[in-house]
């Protein structure tokens, strides 16, 4: 499995993404530019001793991304608010891919277009939340993966 998330915006929820995969054991790629440093300066002024320890990948644009994905046999779920599936309701499997993202504007429409909507999959939520906050959306989706596989692998 694999967390990824595209131009992420708030330092805080990068670095609480990136300590989910470190302790989940699974890569986490940034999809185009993040909004802040990434640097391996930056990052330990930030205190993220962890960063070290993280398989990351960098991908310039969604294209090479998608690319790179699928030429792997990987698939991408998009992780949603405007998904028709929610994510209970998906088998995942040990190679999924899941792509968040931006905090303040999700994912971009051309992302969405073309993208098989079995795999757009979203968390419910009340009808006047707006939103859940990047890092637990995040948590949410990947433990349930991990879950399903772990009951796969030990029934």
């Amino acid at each position: 499995m694999e967390i990824a998330l595209y131009r992420p915006e708030i330092p805080p929820n990068t670095g609480n993404i990136a300590r989910l995969c470190v302790n989940a054991g699974v890569p986490l790629s940034i999809v185009g530019e993040p909004s802040f440093d990434l640097s391996e300066k930056a990052v330990r002024r930030a205190g993220l001793d962890y960063w070290k320890d993280l398989e990351l990948y960098r991908f310039a644009t969604w294209e090479t991304f998608q690319k790179a994905k699928e030429t792997e046999g990987k698939r991408i779920f998009l992780v949603s608010k405007f998904g028709k599936k929610v994510y209970w309701d998906v088998t995942f499997q040990a190679q999924d891919v899941f792509l968040f993202g931006r905090e303040t504007s999700g994912l971009p429409e051309e992302i969405h277009k073309g993208h098989p909507s079995d795999q757009i999959i979203s968390i419910p939520m009340a009808e006047a939340s707006r939103s859940i906050n990047l890092s637990n959306a995040v948590a949410i989706i990947l433990y349930e993966a991990l879950r399903q596989e772990k009951s796969r692998t030990n029934p």
